[in-house]
């Protein structure tokens, strides 16, 4: 038996060129989203990142366990506690941990281990995957918890997109020192580290490619 009440669902039915079109819009529209390094302070609303967060949670997950925590993080003590702790694993990577191949893939980036705009967002957005429950004392697994989070960051940063900011999916390795800085539970592990805002005045990112839908697609007719 199932504990939720099922209740019908419909959505409006489009036409073919309705469907076709709106969907080339989207993609339009998605398409000039940019991962952006150089941010302005500029405050946001706190609301904003709640709606953001919100939309984010409406992502599906395995077994509707939404195994997820979005820790969001304004503070700059706690943004300066993070950007030392970032950088320490980064000049690490970077001068030894990263293979030849990896530092080659990424030198037309222009990436390094110094990473200021963790402190110049005004906000970060820590994800956490949940990978287990404690109820009534006991420990329940979730499931399918990297794809379900994986799938939530997908729509974070869409959201992100919509509200008019800019953001970047950054990936400090190891992470655990997330966990430390802003004290979370034992069953939730570092996902993904975003900060968020408006990109600076002035701000450039690579002029990239994306991969044709050739290149991407395959067709099993």
């Amino acid at each position: 038996m199932s504990k939720y009440k099922f209740v019908p669902y419909s959505i409006p039915e489009k036409s073919a060129d309705e469907m076709v079109k709106d969907s080339k819009e989207f993609y339009q529209w998605i398409d000039g989203r940019r991962s952006v390094r150089d941010f302005s302070d500029k405050p946001v609303p706190k609301e904003v990142l709640e709606n953001i967060v919100m939309a984010a949670s409406t992502a599906p997950s395995g077994a509707h366990k939404q195994p997820w925590t979005f820790c969001l993080v304004s503070s700059s003590e706690i943004k300066t506690k993070i950007r030392a702790a970032a950088e320490k694993e980064e000049k690490e990577n970077y001068d030894g941990r990263m293979s030849d191949r990896w530092l080659k893939e990424l030198a037309p980036l222009g990436t390094n281990d110094v990473k200021e705009f963790l402190e110049t967002a005004p906000w970060l957005i820590v994800v956490f995957k949940r990978a287990y429950e404690i109820e009534d004392g006991e420990k329940r697994n979730n499931y399918y918890v990297n794809e379900s989070v994986g799938i939530a960051c997908g729509f974070l940063i869409t959201a992100i997109y919509n509200a008019g900011l800019v953001t970047l999916t950054h990936t400090p390795s190891p992470m655990n020192f997330l966990a430390k800085v802003l004290n979370r539970p034992e069953n939730e592990r570092a996902f993904l580290l975003l900060p968020v805002g408006y990109p600076e005045k002035g701000a450039t990112v690579p002029d990239l490619d994306r991969k044709s839908l050739k290149k991407v697609a395959e067709y099993y007719t």
